[in-house]
């Protein structure tokens, strides 16, 4: 019996080897495509990946929709994925989370880096450390750092949940400066900015399109970005790096992934497409508008980005001596 289903197996794989060159030629005309969006509606994801979509829909002449299946981080819909037929027609969207992912949670069902193949970097968001000003006096990363060493575990942060990028961010920053703040976990980025501009919690390593519109208004005060340079809009935010956090680089990015085994045909006509998409007027303002940036990155380029933050979250996640509560 086990030997028939090798046999099966290892015939299906062949199959569908054979068959390659045959639905890149008809792709993408069979059905409609799919992409699973492996957290809930109205995210960032939804918010990067749509747009695309939609712009594929009418590049592609035929339409293209978005899947949301939320849970646990992003990993039940990457693993929904990962079980898909490798035929074109469903890919999947993902972020950070499915790097930082892997040393969060240690049964993970499926392997990022072994069960998909690569497609593209779709944005990258900057982060923000900002403060509430009514209970961080500091106008400056400087002169808050100083206040930190002398007074540890006096300040705490807000993220938007144990294991994300917020919360990362904000143990990485623990890491290079070796101050004590205390975390505060909440259930999504809505509840965390509501506290610290309620003035429940002190400040938070957030994306700049989370807390741009509370930073316009004065009700958050922005202290540095964490890229190596400034963020067009915000010029009069310095880099961590000019506010005295040097190798202080942090940012959220949303991405796509094809199916392993999908013809690579198709994938580099997705490459292809997505590229246009992203190089659009349209979508460089759009992105622009949510304090986002493209980056070429696609295909085995992106693919050793994923590794490198695999690897470098892995490694802040054991420092920090992170669980799932």
């Amino acid at each position: 019996m086990q030997f028939s289903k090798t046999v099966s197996a290892a015939l299906a794989a062949l199959a569908l080897i054979s068959a390659g060159p045959v639905l890149a030629q008809a792709w993408p005309t069979a059905k409609p495509i799919t992409f699973i969006n492996p957290f809930p509606p109205g995210g960032a994801v939804d918010g990067f990946g749509r747009p695309v979509a939609q712009m594929l829909s009418t590049q592609l002449g035929t339409p293209v929709v978005v899947d949301n299946r939320g849970g646990a981080g992003g990993t039940v819909g990457a693993a929904l994925a990962a079980r898909m037929a490798p035929d074109g027609y469903t890919w999947l969207l993902g972020a950070v989370h499915h790097a930082i992912a892997p040393s969060i949670y240690p049964k993970l069902t499926y392997d990022l880096e072994k069960d998909f193949e690569p497609v593209a970097l779709l944005s990258d968001v900057a982060h923000v450390i900002v403060v509430n000003p009514r209970k961080v006096p500091e106008t400056d990363l400087k002169s808050l750092l100083e206040r930190l060493k002398k007074s540890p575990g006096k300040v705490d942060y807000a993220s938007t949940g144990t294991g994300t990028s917020q919360h990362l961010a904000g143990e990485l920053f623990k890491l290079r400066t070796g101050v004590k703040i205390t975390h505060v976990p909440y259930r999504g980025t809505g509840p965390a900015l509501q506290d610290l501009v309620a003035g429940h919690v002190d400040m938070m390593f957030d994306t700049l399109a989370g807390s741009s519109a509370f930073i316009k208004s004065g009700q958050l005060r922005p202290l540095a970005v964490t890229t190596t340079q400034r963020v067009a809009g915000f010029d009069a935010v310095p880099t961590a790096a000019e506010a005295g956090v040097p190798d202080y680089v942090v940012s959220s990015w949303y991405a796509m992934w094809a199916i392993k085994g999908t013809p690579k045909p198709i994938i580099d006509r997705m490459i292809a497409e997505v590229s246009k998409v992203l190089a659009h007027p349209d979508t460089q303002a759009k992105w622009a508008g949510m304090g986002a940036t493209t980056r070429k990155l696609t295909g085995a380029e992106f693919g050793a980005f994923v590794h490198s933050e695999t690897v470098r979250w892995a490694d802040v996640v054991k420092k920090a001596n992170i669980k799932m509560e």
